[in-house]
């Protein structure tokens, strides 16, 4: 499956995008181009670099092991596509802020992608 890619990228702490010739890129990973319909992707390492979008600060817990509060974002990848997201570290968080990269390990060897500010 495709999207077994991108979580694979994860192990070695690389995001990925997808990229068509085009010149579109995009995530999440999908079999066809959003732009074009292309089916020509290649995943390419993304910069680690955005701006957040927009942001929401959750203080309710889904579930029983979550901690509270925590900040769930979109973030504006440096190559245009937007990825939903944690935001790691104090805040007060604001939209337009830089962000950078950051990574969560999880209990299977994966990496969750988190952004912190870019100082």
């Amino acid at each position: 499956m495709i999207e077994n890619r991108w979580w694979d990228a994860t192990r070695d702490r690389r995001l990925v995008v997808q990229r068509c010739p085009c010149g579109h890129a995009q995530h999440y990973p999908r079999e066809l181009c959003t732009r074009c319909g292309g089916t020509d992707l290649e995943f390419a390492d993304a910069s680690g670099r955005g701006t957040v979008d927009s942001f929401t600060v959750v203080h309710r817990a889904p579930s029983p092991d979550a901690e509270v509060p925590y900040t769930v974002a979109r973030v504006r990848l440096a190559e245009g596509p937007i990825i939903l997201t944690h935001l790691d570290g104090p805040g007060p968080w604001t939209c337009d802020e830089p962000v950078r990269l950051g990574w969560r390990p999880l209990p299977d060897g994966r990496h969750l992608p988190v952004f912190t500010k870019d100082a």
